[in-house]
């Protein structure tokens, strides 16, 4: 029996045949799971020989009719829906980009019997020891990074990101590197520097759309890390030269001129008043 059949089974044996009299001529329950698996296989990424990854957060958006009948039933179904998401991911060896997540909404612009399946994958995000998450913190923070959504407040000197133990924000990301990345804060009187800088992670990392090592980032910079996208923001962020491994680099002044050299050149100058034929100037 496959999987779609032991799901058919299951709904009916939950709710007797309710769906069926409840969605006649609307969406129903069996297109959705069918749909959900087609979401599966085609967002899976080849991450190595024995690891595909696939999403793992996934928004079924409904008309509003097909919305109001599943109402009643939508524990029952999203229950359901979530035992086939994980029976099918067993069954074709792949790998959740993070825990799942599955929920219904109101998509206006649909109508009765149809529906749309958007899905992402969302890795699990756990923040650094000791850093209060609350709004009052992340208001006060001189740089903060969105990851999945969620905003991590950083202070000075920075944060190491990455899926390991060592990492301080950990990322649950097959992507990402035990190691993957760090985050570097300066403080310059009433301005905040940030740079990043890749830690020898197997993916590299992405910013603005350019692989990079390292980089000065400003405020809305997008750095993708594996799967996952960090968003910085820093309100206070100014432009300046590049950074370096201990702070920001001051740019090179100009070369020492060689022995004997003539002073070099400053351009031209008046040249001094002369007297003239009747002792005046020229």
């Amino acid at each position: 029996m496959g999987v779609l059949q032991r799901f058919e089974q299951r709904l009916e044996d939950a709710v007797s045949g309710a769906f069926a009299r409840v969605f006649q001529s609307a969406v129903q329950p069996v297109e959705i799971a069918a749909a959900l698996q087609r979401e599966l296989d085609n967002g899976a990424q080849i991450l190595s020989r024995d690891r595909v990854l696939v999403p793992n957060d996934f928004t079924v958006e409904l008309s509003q009719i097909d919305y109001e009948r599943l109402a009643p039933y939508g524990g029952t179904l999203s229950g359901e829906l979530s035992e086939l998401v994980h029976e099918h991911v067993a069954e074709q060896h792949y790998t959740l980009a993070g825990p799942l997540k599955l929920e219904f909404v109101h998509q206006p612009d649909l109508t009765t019997g149809r529906f749309r399946i958007r899905s992402r994958a969302s890795a699990a995000v756990t923040p650094a020891a000791g850093v209060r998450m609350t709004d009052t913190a992340v208001a006060k923070a001189p740089v903060v990074l969105e990851v999945n959504g969620v905003r991590h407040p950083v202070e000075p000197p920075g944060v190491v990101i990455g899926r390991g133990t060592d990492a301080q924000l950990r990322i649950n990301d097959p992507g990402v590197s035990r190691k993957h990345a760090q985050f570097r804060v300066f403080l310059e009187g009433s301005s905040v520097r940030v740079a990043i800088e890749d830690l020898g992670s197997t993916n590299g990392i992405v910013v603005d759309g350019r692989r990079v090592t390292h980089a000065v980032l400003t405020d809305g910079s997008r750095v993708q890390l594996g799967n996952t996208l960090v968003v910085v923001r820093n309100p206070h962020a100014r432009p300046g030269p590049p950074v370096g491994p201990t702070g920001p680099v001051a740019p090179p002044g100009p070369a020492p001129a060689a022995p004997g050299s003539p002073p070099p050149y400053a351009g031209p100058s008046q040249p001094p008043p002369q007297a003239g034929p009747q002792g005046g100037r020229w």
